[in-house]
């Protein structure tokens, strides 16, 4: 079967196209990213007669009325977005949105003698023998232009000049290759054919197909959501761009959504700074109770999967129930309360939650739950847990969308309790703590999903730094301590061990590095037996710690066997399997507590 059809058309056609909506600019790779040069440059294969490749549009389906009429669907564009604006800008004088969310315009200058393109500079703007703007010049008057320029350059052979003037004024003459695909593909075989034709590597999300729809959205509003979903993910990362907003886009400023983003003009926190993806995702899952984003996609244009017709109530409701999930998840009380929970079961940084999925999903039960009328003390229990349960289960890492549809369809469809002891009895049953978490403690990757969560199990447990008698693990974590090994590396190295043995996480423990300096490269048998000299001296040499007890006590906080104190290296790989152990202990003890 054709899935497209390929047609040339005249570049003042596609344009007046996009001047009148038939085709539409998603921002899919939002905003425009391409700099001044390169649209000198487009200009300039342009005027050469050179191709500058094909467009493609995907055409939306026809879309059944209220009044039972037909309305001919638009034509997306889903890849030469930056031509096609590149084009608008220099060609028709329109202002685009720069990498910074600032609304410019981009000039590009002509020199008609020497037939020259360049970017418009303070330079140029004195140079009588430039032609400033070309867009002034592309839908002005060739012969009074001529004239004017022959006056004010009377050196200029004026054939030239003409000739010139008019090959730069035909350009919107000029053709530029259609790629349509048929309103029927599904938005997985547009993907796929976008990736085959796309040379520059660039892969689209579903994520990337629901901005489009909602941004090419006018009559619901779907432009001013698509600007309250970038805005949001933006400020999360960048609170001052709060005043950018307020001086270059009124018009947002003006709406409902900006009131509820204000709050973060003052927020610093940055353990979930989600990006599109997880918001429309979170959002979606949530008020539809779906994990698929391309049933968004459908959706958005109206699909009836009954009748399989397209009809624009449906598309009317969808757009408003996307817009409620928007609003809860970038709710102030919302996101913080969801944060806070997450923090309370020890997550304290970004950098101990591995997979975005997972922290999605414990959104997404936080936000469900609520709209289920759960209390609130019952939430927060169930957000810990299945936070921890999908992180050491590796839940959403295969086909993340095929799990969050299943898990929104049970959390809809029954008590959170039977949930929760159907997975724990499959999944985490006594064989995963005994067995398969201390076989998956075995790695040498320090950013590993089990060792994060035993360090959230010490910050909950407020388990104090390794030899420590008054610093927290958690101040070690979240003011970027360093993790530093049990058996030092520079004496394992020496005694021939290499690095996937000595960087091992059953070896790493967070210590204040002034106590490492004083640990050095000895063995754990010597600087064990310092420590306890300096107990029985009353002098600190490494640690506070002044007492048998004190030393117990630190050591199982940090899961290390307590015979550490008289191990060498032909102890060490006794060591690494007796810690997995008491590591995936504390663990499952941990979770049963949340």
């Amino acid at each position: 079967m054709q899935k497209y059809a390929v047609n040339q058309q005249l570049i003042e056609t596609l344009l007046a196209w996009v001047n009148s909506g038939e085709i539409a600019i998603p921002e899919i790779q939002r905003p425009f990213v391409w700099d001044s040069s390169k649209v000198r440059d487009l200009m300039d294969s342009l005027y050469q007669g050179y191709p500058v490749g094909y467009v493609i549009a995907w055409k939306n389906p026809n879309v059944r009325l209220k009044d039972g009429s037909l309305s001919d669907g638009k034509k997306i564009l889903i890849d030469g977005q930056q031509r096609v604006t590149a084009l608008t800008a220099a060609i028709l004088g329109q202002y685009v949105i720069n990498k910074t969310y600032e609304r410019v315009k981009i000039k590009i200058a002509f020199h008609p003698v020497d037939e020259r393109f360049e970017v418009q500079n303070p330079a140029i703007l004195k140079d009588k023998t430039w032609l400033p703007d070309i867009s002034q010049a592309i839908n002005g008057d060739l012969f009074e232009i001529a004239e004017q320029y022959s006056e004010a350059n009377p050196n200029a052979d004026k054939r030239q000049v003409r000739a010139a003037l008019t090959t730069l004024m035909n350009i919107p003459r000029k053709q530029i290759g259609i790629i349509e695909l048929s309103a029927d593909l599904d938005i997985e075989t547009v993907t796929e054919i976008f990736i085959r034709i796309n040379s520059k590597g660039v892969v689209l999300s579903q994520a990337d197909f629901a901005m489009s729809k909602i941004a090419s959205n006018t009559e619901y509003k779907g432009n001013e959501l698509r600007k309250a979903i970038d805005y949001f993910c933006h400020l999360c990362i960048a609170p001052d761009f709060y005043k950018h907003i307020t001086e270059n886009d009124k018009e947002f400023a003006a709406s409902e959504f900006f009131p509820k983003l204000s709050w973060l003009k003052t927020e610093s926190d940055d353990l979930y700074d989600p990006d599109y993806n997880d918001l429309i995702r979170v959002a979606f899952t949530t008020q539809f109770n779906r994990g698929r984003l391309s049933e968004l996609v459908s959706l958005l244009s109206g699909r009836n999967f009954e009748t399989r017709t397209y009809e624009d109530s449906i598309a009317e409701q969808s757009f408003a129930t996307l817009r409620n999930g928007v609003n809860d998840f970038i709710n102030e009380t919302h996101f913080k309360r969801f944060l806070m929970i997450v923090k309370s079961a020890g997550f304290i940084t970004s950098k101990m939650i591995r997979s975005k999925n997972a922290i999605n999903f414990a959104y997404i039960v936080y936000l469900k739950l609520k709209h289920l009328g759960v209390n609130s003390v019952a939430i927060e229990r169930y957000v810990r847990r299945w936070l921890v349960y999908s992180i050491l289960t590796s839940r959403y890492s295969g086909s993340p969308e095929t799990t969050f549809d299943y898990d929104i369809k049970q959390i809809s469809s029954k008590p959170m309790d039977e949930i929760m002891a159907e997975r724990e009895a499959a999944e985490l049953s006594d064989a995963f703590w005994n067995a398969s978490l201390p076989q998956s403690l075995d790695s040498a990757v320090a950013s590993s999903p089990y060792f994060n969560v035993f360090l959230a199990a010490q910050v909950k447990a407020n388990d104090r730094g390794f030899l420590s008698t008054d610093v927290l693990v958690s101040d070690l974590i979240s003011l970027r301590g360093d993790i530093h090994h049990l058996f030092p590396k520079d004496y394992l190295k020496r005694n021939g061990l290499d690095k996937s043995h000595y960087n091992q996480i059953a070896n790493y423990v967070y210590m204040q590095s002034e106590i490492n300096i004083k640990v050095g490269n000895k063995p754990p048998s010597e600087y064990f037996g310092i420590v306890k000299s300096q107990m029985t001296a009353g002098k600190n040499q490494i640690s506070g710690i002044a007492s048998e007890q004190q030393l117990l006590e630190n050591l199982a906080m940090h899961c290390v066997p307590a015979d550490i104190q008289n191990m060498g290296v032909d102890d060490f790989a006794e060591f690494l399997t007796q810690r997995r152990k008491l590591m995936a202990l504390k663990i499952k003890e941990y979770y049963h507590s949340l």
